[in-house]
């Protein structure tokens, strides 16, 4: 899952960043509104953590225009500034969620985890499809009962697919979403990573679950 964090204080950015990294998440950063908006016009964020006071236009601002583009990408507003005031501008700028600084990062986690959710009709943190399960609060996966163990690309590999599981998945949509903008979808590197999963969930069991579709994508099914 790809996330566009927004954040002028390199400390704040960087400290966040590397949490939701460690979490699986794939981070781009920017520190000014008008990089922001071009950002979430150019990419397909599936989240987008969003400070107030920004250079540039403030997140008030970015928020605004983003709804008014027709973007509705989960918005979680991140700020020091915790007036009522505040937050009800931020909610009413189109904003889906509101955390003030200092914040507990575990919080933040489970924000996230619950905007990422809404777009789902099963709103628990355990994902099954037929013999296999994920569960993204542990982020680990089982099949038949068998615990696979994945590396954290493998994992984010497999959160995506089984998210779109019984839709064809295209190259372009792996590499917007599970690889961050400095990939280069010319290379080879989503099939060797597709390989790897599919020794990791299909070797050992009756029927394969992740298929190829030559010159299309790729199809995660029971």
């Amino acid at each position: 899952m790809r996330i566009l964090l927004v954040e002028d204080e390199p400390k704040i950015a960087s400290f966040i960043s590397r949490g939701l990294k460690e979490a699986n998440y794939v981070v781009d950063i920017v520190s000014e509104g008008n990089q922001a908006l071009f950002q979430a016009e150019v990419n397909p964020y599936d989240l987008i953590i969003l400070d107030i006071m920004i250079p540039g236009r403030d997140g008030f601002s970015v928020c605004r225009l983003l709804r008014a583009k027709g973007i509705d990408v989960p918005i979680l507003m991140l700020t020091a500034r915790d007036s009522l005031i505040d937050r009800i501008s931020g909610l009413d700028s189109g904003a889906d969620d509101y955390l003030t600084k200092p914040f507990a990062f575990q919080e933040l986690l489970a924000r996230v985890r619950a905007l990422l959710r809404r777009k789902r009709t099963d709103k628990t943190t355990t994902i099954k499809l037929g013999e296999l399960e994920l569960d993204q609060l542990s982020r680990s996966v089982k099949r038949l009962d068998k615990e696979i163990k994945l590396t954290s690309k493998e994992y984010s590999l497999l959160e995506y697919l089984i998210l779109h599981s019984n839709q064809v998945v295209t190259r372009t949509m792996i590499s917007e979403h599970v690889w961050n903008e400095d990939f280069d979808s010319f290379t080879n590197v989503i099939d060797v990573y597709i390989n790897f999963l599919r020794n990791k969930i299909d070797k050992g069991f009756s029927k394969p679950m992740l298929h190829t579709l030559r010159g299309i994508g790729y199809i995660l099914k029971e």
